[in-house]
């Protein structure tokens, strides 16, 4: 049958052809998420939550658009925002958030390209690795690893700053 066909009619169709890349590469990436969530603009809001008044306990839902910096300094130039989701999923000892976060760059050669970490993250521990899922724009198709440590964080204000070493497979 004719895919347009197909198609048209509401039929399922598929076709598979071999596929043709160019090389795989790797890139390394190395940059600091800055955070807000008790701030006159957050950056990261808390969208829904467990029957309890106490932010950050099991069950709480956030969204962030942090920004991406070259450095720790809050000054520092912004190259892009992490947009996405993160869930507490731990209780006490086991404080663990899981999230989903599009990591996108606003300047430079990776302008509107991005990559998705979608990992478990075990924020008390000082060094973390998260997994890349996939990515787009001169990232399509990543895989790979991100090694994530805390730099600041500040129990008051919720503020912090997160130091990301990413090293992405992708066509």
């Amino acid at each position: 049958m004719d895919p347009a066909k197909a198609n048209a009619q509401g039929n399922y169709y598929s076709k598979t052809i071999p596929a043709d890349y160019n090389q795989e590469k790797m890139t390394n990436l190395h940059f600091f998420s800055h955070q807000t969530i008790n701030a006159k603009n957050p950056s990261t809001v808390l969208v829904a939550q467990a029957n309890k008044t106490i932010p950050f306990t099991f069950g709480s839902l956030y969204a962030s658009n942090d920004a991406l910096r070259v450095g720790v300094e809050p000054s520092s130039e912004v190259i892009g925002r992490a947009k996405g989701l993160f869930v507490v999923t731990g209780q006490g000892a086991d404080f663990v958030l899981v999230f989903y976060m599009d990591f996108g760059f606003t300047t430079g050669k990776f302008n509107g390209s991005s990559f998705v970490l979608c990992s478990r993250d075990h924020v008390t521990e000082t060094k973390r690795e998260l997994a890349v899922v996939g990515g787009r724009g001169h990232f399509r198709m990543a895989r790979g690893f991100a090694e994530v440590y805390t730099r600041y964080f500040n129990v008051t204000t919720v503020e912090s700053i997160t130091e990301y070493n990413v090293t992405l497979l992708h066509y």
